[in-house]
């Protein structure tokens, strides 16, 4: 009795552990290892809860695995519109990734007990994205990583412009750039140094002839006033500025006179404009210099208000307008010593024309006149190019008079002006990139080289502000030049 009491028991024993010895040859038997498809990732085990181990599976859309397995006798698939899995026959099935996302398979025996379970990863198919750089970049080291819908770029290349082909490739395989994650590092990054010259002259002339008459006649009670202003149109000026004694004003002291202003003016002049600002960035890096001031605009006046109404405490209210010399650029190293720049350079200056008078106190606003290029280019290390040139001139000429006396022969001349203006300007801007490294201390020098402030008896006895200057004072030779170096070299 008691033997056939406990056969149940020993049954149920022996099948648990049957069961149990599936498991365990299922996990760690070599042969009952799914077989999966070429390029994609292989299963790693992953220990999830109770005794049986959950493998991860990554898939690509529209990739599939085989999975073989003993007994297979029903699946469940969690999300059948991420991957679904199909029953091929008791050993066999087949995983199938059907959209990008996450979901999980379990599959059980005939008896119920769940044989294995699948973590399922679907993501974008990188095949093709892989075989595209690889043929494009044999020699540069580039990692593709699933990320949702998109790609992860990784790893490194000689030079930035591998690093945005691989950007522009990746982008256009998977559908956009937005899609595209660019993480590749660039070796080796190039340095460039930038230098950049704005020579600008210009030349202006002026000549200018003009009579102003202005005559008060008293003829018994009849009083005939003559006046006849010539101004100087070209130039936007009167003939005589401030001049308020007229003939009129005469007469009305009693005195009777004529008036003439005779004006002859002839002016010339050369203005030039240098600036060279140098500069230095990493290649794929922008960097600005900017060397100038800011002088003050008026904005309008804030005063405070009392309790009362009344107002007080009235304060001036100013905005800054930046002028002087700025650069700004942006390198990128193509290949070995060629450069692509994206260069922004800009010269003003505060002037007097067309400046803005206004206000009670007659507050003078002056303008800023500004010479600006803006422009992207491609040249090889040391190559000079202009990138912008402008030769202008401007020419106004304007004769004013009274009609009919100021075309007589000879005597016209008294009752007309007549004013030239000739403005000349000739503005070039020439860039040069260089490839630089980094030199040793001793190998540069500085604008304050050797210089030495002079003596007393040198200052009082022979004007002297400095002794030594623009010669190099240490031993160590400068580069190549044998010459003397400063900004006073007299």
């Amino acid at each position: 009795m008691k033997c056939s009491g406990n056969q149940p028991v020993r049954r149920a024993i022996i099948a648990r552990a049957l069961s149990f010895s599936a498991v365990a040859a299922l996990a760690f038997n070599p042969a009952l290892t799914p077989v999966l498809a070429a390029g994609d990732q292989a299963p790693i085990p992953a220990v999830a809860g109770g005794s049986m181990k959950t493998r991860f599976l990554a898939l690509g859309v529209g990739k599939s695995v085989v999975v073989d397995l003993p007994d297979i006798k029903d699946v469940l698939v969690a999300d059948p519109k991420i991957a679904n899995a199909v029953v091929h026959s008791g050993q066999r099935a087949y995983i199938i990734g059907a959209a990008v996302g996450q979901t999980n398979i379990v599959f059980f025996d005939s008896a119920g007990q769940q044989i294995a379970a699948y973590d399922i990863a679907v993501k974008r198919d990188l095949n093709g994205v892989r075989a595209a750089l690889k043929q494009m970049l044999p020699n540069a080291g580039i990692q593709t990583e699933g990320v949702g819908d998109g790609v992860m770029l990784t790893g490194s290349v000689s030079s930035p412009i591998e690093a945005q082909q691989a950007g522009e490739l990746a982008a256009r395989l998977v559908g956009g750039a937005d899609k595209v994650v660019n993480s590749i590092v660039v070796r080796g990054r190039d340095q460039v140094m930038l230098k950049v010259t704005v020579a600008e002259v210009r030349r202006d002339i002026i000549k200018q002839m003009g009579v102003d008459l202005s005559a008060s006649m008293n003829y018994g009670t009849a009083v005939v006033n003559f006046n006849n202003s010539n101004p100087f149109t070209a130039n936007n000026a009167p003939l005589v500025p401030g001049n308020n004694l007229t003939a009129a004003a005469l007469t009305k002291a009693g005195l009777p006179s004529v008036t003439a202003t005779l004006r002859a003016m002839e002016s010339a002049g050369v203005v030039r404009t240098l600036a060279e600002p140098n500069l230095t960035a990493i290649s794929g890096e922008s960097a600005t210099f900017i060397s100038g001031g800011e002088f003050p605009i008026p904005t309008g006046v804030t005063c405070q208000t009392s309790t009362t109404g009344a107002i007080g405490n009235c304060v001036q209210t100013v905005s800054f307008k930046k002028f002087g010399i700025s650069l700004n650029f942006t390198p990128v190293v193509l290949t070995e010593g060629r450069i692509s720049l994206r260069v922004m350079t800009e010269v003003s200056e505060v002037s007097a024309e067309n400046s803005l008078t206004g206000g009670a106190g007659g507050t003078t606003i002056p303008s800023i006149k500004t010479r600006r290029a803006e422009t992207t280019l491609e040249i090889p290390s040391g190559g000079s190019i202009a990138m912008a040139g402008l030769i202008q001139e401007q020419t106004k000429q304007a004769v004013n008079g009274l009609p009919g006396l100021d075309s007589l022969p000879v005597l016209g001349a008294l009752f007309r002006s007549q004013d030239f203006v000739n403005n000349q300007t000739e503005l070039m801007v020439i860039v040069t990139p260089y490839i630089v490294r980094a030199v040793a201390q001793k190998e540069l020098s500085r604008p304050d080289d050797g210089f030495a402030p002079a003596s007393d008896s040198q200052s009082t006895l022979l004007a002297q502000i400095n002794r030594i200057y623009g010669v190099a004072a240490r031993v160590e030779p400068v580069g190549s030049y044998q010459v003397s170096y400063g900004f006073i070299i007299d």
